[in-house]
């Protein structure tokens, strides 16, 4: 067995690690704008969300291995759905009508999310911790 193919279960658990910790601060973002209603863009802020994609190994496909290396983060991008309109006459940011648009930010669904990635993120972990686990087993039984 090739070198590489021996440390690819751990590539892949590290690779999903990654992902889901960019996952994880995209979302806390996401929390911690949830009542801004000027960001750097000039409206309110908009939620965001990370788009993920699988690493294929296509030379290793082609001899009939398995191609799958793992997972990244290929985008953050924004969430295009509508804003909603509160009625704030007071507020700085208020239209002539007396409607503030609030961040598109829901924070059950943001908490969800969260936690989810964090269950993703516990058991990339764990899969990284049994395999570093068999491979010491291996070692020992090799010096044995």
């Amino acid at each position: 067995m090739p070198f590489p193919d021996v440390l690819g279960a751990g590539a892949i658990s590290a690779s999903g690690m990654s992902a889901e910790r960019l996952r994880m601060e995209v979302i806390a973002n996401n929390i911690a704008n949830a009542h801004s209603t000027r960001s750097a863009n000039g409206g309110p802020y908009r939620r965001q969300d990370v788009v993920f994609a699988e690493v294929l190994d296509d030379s290793r496909a082609l001899h009939g291995l398995p191609a799958f290396r793992g997972v990244q983060a290929v985008e953050v991008v924004e969430d295009p759905s509508e804003l909603p309109r509160v009625y704030q006459p007071g507020h700085p940011d208020a239209d002539a009508e007396g409607f503030v648009s609030m961040p598109n930010v829901q924070l059950p669904i943001e908490m969800v999310n969260l936690l989810t990635a964090a269950r993703a993120y516990e058991a990339n972990l764990r899969a990284s911790q049994t395999f570093r686990q068999m491979n010491e087993q291996a070692l020992v039984l090799l010096r044995g």
